[in-house]
């Protein structure tokens, strides 16, 4: 989500300097108000919008529910929150599905703004929900629109309705029309239409988009909107209601690297829900649109729900309880983890992932610096390997880690260091799947994980003899001296997040996959 980057960089930034109060002031409050009305007017966020924005936040915040708040610094970044989501359309809406097959959604927006790519994403997604998607090629003006949508939906692996060469030729109308009642004798039960677009606002834009509303009555109008225009969004978004009207938005480009921040400003100037954001070029690359956590992800309080779903949806149970079984029973195999990484590739960027953990936008640098190609060179060596050397690593003489290495395009120091690491990720997966703490090297013990089996039991047992069981006598020293305390979790704005990563623990991310 880069496109947000620097506005949740100044929010963050912010709510740091209010967490060393310990009571908040009329004018520590102000000058907090100040500094968000800034970082949203530096990020394009429309000028109603954010007067609105931090009124409402300034009354609340010298309210009483901040000035009899155990922590006010905490309460202050609750309440930008709330207000976020607010502006950001409230609640999640999904599409409205029509009672009697096809569903007609009708996609309009400018020229550039992502309509058809998000066409093709669009389909997919609903090929993966078990719907028959039907895509009409309704852009008949811009050169090789049609085109475009074919090859789309040949990767979508969606039907399309494409009598007309477009390139100018055809009428969009009847395009549209006939797409709709195609739909029907062929049983696709949704219909996608992607209409023309314009450089800029225009008349015949306009009148083509209204008569093709009119002549097929959509189910759904919805206006695909690049998060990176700028100031002009708010403008095009209030021209598109007025002239054509839209049930829905949908954010496209919020990988780039712009302000973006008046895409936020559609759904408060128009009173229309956000339902999609497109995050990248791939098909996969779609979400439906979450205000609440939109506002945590700007707010860099991480993204954890969506997360989740996806590692749900990229995951087998099935596999996963035989792994886990596996790890149990000290069986995981170079086989297996290969299988398992196959399943994560399939969640998309790892960057992506790791930037949905709380406290990840402020470790940006060690973010850029991930490289995801180390995956794609542990899957090389490994599949340099023969089934029985997969199976068992102690097969693995200097000869094989030659032939290996050669096969791959590595060295044998990358064959060592892989084969040396999953040793150690697969010991220590094994004493979770047995109950105990895992340690990771160089990071410890992994911080939340309670005793359990054995494990618990020697600990009671050092609470017995009243000091620390450490083969460091400093160690020992330190700890039997109260001086060694677990790390705090929790967010350090005090929203329940989890606690950020360390750059110890995206290093040892990177070491896993492969990472010098």
């Amino acid at each position: 989500m880069a496109t947000f980057g620097t506005l949740s960089d100044r929010l963050t930034e912010t709510f740091r300097n209010l967490r060393t109060k310990g009571k908040l002031s009329p004018a520590d409050v102000d000058g907090t108000v100040r500094e968000i009305r800034r970082a949203l007017l530096d990020a394009d966020v429309a000028l109603t919008v954010v007067k609105d924005f931090t009124a409402k936040v300034r009354e609340r915040a010298l309210g009483d529910e901040v000035n009899r708040a155990l922590n006010p610094a905490q309460q202050v970044v609750q309440i930008v929150n709330e207000e976020l989501v607010g502006i950001l359309g409230g609640q999640q809406r999904r599409l409205q599905f029509a009672k009697n097959p096809p569903t007609v959604i009708m996609l309009a927006g400018l020229q550039g703004s992502g309509k058809t790519t998000f066409a093709g994403k669009l389909a997919r997604q609903l090929e993966k929900d078990g719907h028959t998607p039907l895509l009409v090629a309704a852009d008949l003006q811009r050169p090789n629109a049609v085109n475009q949508l074919q090859v789309v939906a040949q990767r979508a692996g969606a039907a399309i309705y494409a009598p007309e060469p477009g390139n100018g030729v055809g009428d969009p109308v009847r395009v549209s029309r006939d797409g709709v009642e195609y739909a029907k004798q062929k049983l696709h039960d949704v219909v996608i239409i992607d209409t023309a677009g314009r450089l800029g606002v225009d008349a015949e834009l306009m009148k083509q988009a209204a008569d093709i509303r009119k002549a097929t009555t959509p189910d759904e109008v919805l206006f695909v909107i690049d998060a990176m225009i700028g100031q002009d969004a708010v403008n095009t978004a209030k021209a598109f209601q007025e002239g054509v009207d839209f049930t829905g938005v949908v954010l496209s480009k919020l990988d780039g690297d712009a302000r973006g921040g008046a895409a936020l400003s559609v759904a408060s100037v128009t009173g229309r829900p956000i339902i999609f954001a497109s995050t990248g070029e791939g098909l996969e690359d779609l979400e439906p649109f979450h205000p609440d956590r939109m506002a945590s992800r700007i707010l860099d309080l991480g993204d954890i729900l969506t997360l989740i779903e996806q590692a749900q949806q990229a995951f087998d149970e099935e596999e996963a309880a035989k792994v886990a079984e596996k790890f149990a029973k000290d069986q995981f195999t170079l086989e297996d983890f290969l299988e398992q990484m196959q399943q994560l590739k399939k969640m998309g960027s790892m960057k992506k992932m790791l930037g949905m953990l709380p406290g990840m936008g402020q470790m940006k640098q060690q973010l850029d610096d991930f490289d995801e190609r180390e995956i794609d060179r542990t899957e090389a060596i490994i599949r340099s390997m023969t089934p029985a050397e997969r199976q068992n690593t102690k097969l693995l003489n200097g000869s094989r880690r030659v032939r290996i290495a050669r096969g791959s395009g590595m060295t044998v120091t990358d064959v060592n260091q892989l084969v040396n690491r999953f040793e150690q990720a697969a010991k220590m997966m094994k004493t979770v799947a047995r109950g105990g703490t895992p340690n990771i090297p160089g990071m410890g013990p992994v911080p939340g994980m309670g005793r359990t089996g054995a494990s618990a039991k020697r600990g009671k047992q050092a609470k017995k003899k009243g000091g620390s069981r450490s083969g460091n006598p400093a160690k020992r020293a330190a700890e039997n001296a109260g001086m060694i305390t677990q790390q705090p979790t929790g967010s350090g704005f005090g929203l329940g997040a989890q606690q950020a990563p360390s750059e110890a623990d995206l290093a040892e991310i990177q070491k896993l996959f492969g990472g010098r």
